[in-house]
């Protein structure tokens, strides 16, 4: 009772749990709002629902010249892809643009294909992919990665800046309701059609007061350009600097995903005849440059790094940029981080690399057992997420969600964590149970050391004298109940610099917005 005033409020948890906000290292607050308040296809469940849903946008949307969503899923899809043909029966006469759960794909219709001027003699553009039916040149309605997303942007509308607002509104609205204080966002554009062109939002929201979110923006480095771009995103570092907001990151983006062959891997995909091994998006020698340039300058780096190949390599270019440049307080982190070669395993713990796993990605769901482990076979599918390999090397270990991609709640990620299983269900096959870890661990992926990979550790992530009152409730002890039941715990209030951006003092449990 030291620090009691006049004003001071004394709140009973009555056993409730009182927390640091939770720290998500890796989330895309914006774009994911984008998608919600779109076309949104997340709680389908099949093609069925999909068709049904884009039907029902279709109708609510008539003046609207285009259908704009996402959050369909690759394992509802034979092979992980959709087809043109699907979305032409329900939606034939105006373009539909639709990006995948993971960001890495667009299902488009052909009245979209047609406007974008994709057709049989499009040449798949470096660095991307036009889906096309086997045996023939003529596009199947999806395409892969950036520089193929954006034939499809390219014609799209820009966003307003009432619709980026709106995406922000429930983009921090719905992190709020989980806890959530301060992200990394994972991928701001400096230009383009998408709403990951967000850093003018966050400067102008915290500006006017709005921002309920600590943000470290990571800014993009465009696989399109060269080292002239530098100078662009040291200005964008200048100019976004706010109380809450700053971009003292820079997302590389190394490969693709494992389950539809973009990923880089050291040795080829199994279930292809050609030796295939994905390949990087980035050469390894321009790489060398870019992370040594961006280092000497003070720069964080983000990478996306999903195969063995693109995380062997991004190891690399940090290890030759640490012998040029010399050991600093850089921080760099790899996310995702799917499959390892185990002798990458101790180097994250020997360059000081910050593994930035989203959890509840480790379990065996279809997108493991259906599109993964085939094309690895047994032995290289023993090191999916090996989470607690690398804690047991003494390497810093922060989580985030990838939100929209999956779900953006931390308890999901905690509980998957711990039992590596379907939090939802519990029913799933066991998956690599060595890799388990303990709650305390969990616990300080998602707070002190989400905290330390965006330089807050002495101001957020643990409660502390001096510390930012970035707080969090939830309804029941973590540490005193089954750790299937993780999962079913509700935040009821959360606080940020001590005031209320979720839930209210009477702390019921209240309904989310979404999962």
């Amino acid at each position: 009772m030291k620090f009691k005033g006049k004003g001071t409020r004394l709140v009973d948890l009555e056993n409730r749990m009182l927390m640091p906000g939770f720290q998500d290292s890796h989330v895309h607050p914006i774009e994911a709002g984008m998608a919600y308040i779109g076309c949104s296809l997340h709680d389908g469940k099949s093609i069925e629902d999909y068709m049904k849903i884009v039907a029902d946008c279709a109708k609510l949307s008539e003046g609207a010249s285009f259908i704009d969503g996402g959050g369909w899923t690759m394992d509802t899809f034979k092979n992980g892809l959709p087809d043109k043909k699907i979305l032409d029966s329900v939606v034939p006469d105006k373009p539909v643009i639709l990006k995948s759960a993971t960001g890495h794909q667009l299902w488009i219709n052909s009245k979209m294909l047609e406007m974008a001027e994709i057709s049989s003699s499009t040449v798949d553009p470096a660095r991307g992919r036009i889906d096309r039916y086997p045996g023939t040149n003529e596009p199947s309605g999806t395409v892969q990665e950036n520089s193929a997303m954006n034939l499809v942007f390219d014609k799209r509308p820009d966003y307003s800046k009432t619709q980026m607002r709106a995406a922000l509104d429930y983009g921090q609205k719905y992190l709020n309701q989980f806890g959530v204080t301060s992200v990394q966002d994972a991928l701001l554009k400096l230009d383009g059609k998408e709403a990951y062109v967000g850093g003018p939002t966050y400067l102008e929201a915290d500006q006017s007061g709005l921002l309920t979110l600590r943000v470290i923006g990571a800014l993009v480095w465009n696989t399109d350009l060269g080292m002239e771009q530098i100078e662009r995103i040291i200005k964008s570092r200048e100019k976004f600097s706010s109380p809450r907001f700053t971009a003292t990151s820079v997302k590389i983006w190394l490969d693709g995903v494992l389950e539809v062959h973009t990923a880089a891997l050291l040795e080829p995909y199994l279930d292809r005849e050609d030796k295939y091994k994905g390949e990087l998006l980035i050469t390894p020698e321009l790489l060398d440059e870019i992370v040594l340039k961006l280092d000497s300058m003070g720069f964080q780096l983000h990478f996306h790094a999903i195969g063995d190949a693109a995380i062997r390599q991004s190891l690399d270019s940090l290890e030759n940029a640490t012998k040029t440049n010399g050991v600093r307080d850089s921080r760099h982190h790899l996310s995702h981080i799917e499959l390892f070669n185990p002798d990458d395993v101790g180097r994250l713990r020997d360059l000081n690399v910050v593994a930035n796993f989203q959890p509840y990605w480790a379990w065996a769901d279809q997108f493991i057992t259906e599109l993964t482990m085939p094309k690895l076979g047994p032995e290289r599918s023993k090191w999916l997420y090996p989470i607690g390999s690398i804690f047991k090397t003494g390497a810093v270990v922060a989580f985030g969600s990838d939100w929209f991609v999956t779900s953006g709640n931390p308890m999901l990620g905690i509980e998957t964590a711990i039992t590596r299983k379907d939090p939802l269900t519990n029913q799933s096959d066991d998956f690599l149970m060595h890799e388990r870890i303990n709650l305390a661990d969990a616990i300080a992926a998602y707070t002190i050391n989400g905290a330390y990979v965006n330089f807050m550790e002495n101001d957020a992530g643990s409660i502390e004298v001096d510390k930012y009152a970035d707080l969090i409730v939830i309804d029941r002890n973590l540490f005193k109940i089954p750790e299937t039941e993780i999962s079913e715990a509700n935040v009821v209030l959360t606080l940020l610099d001590g005031e209320l951006v979720y839930g209210d003092w009477d702390m019921k449990v209240l309904k989310k917005t979404a999962l």
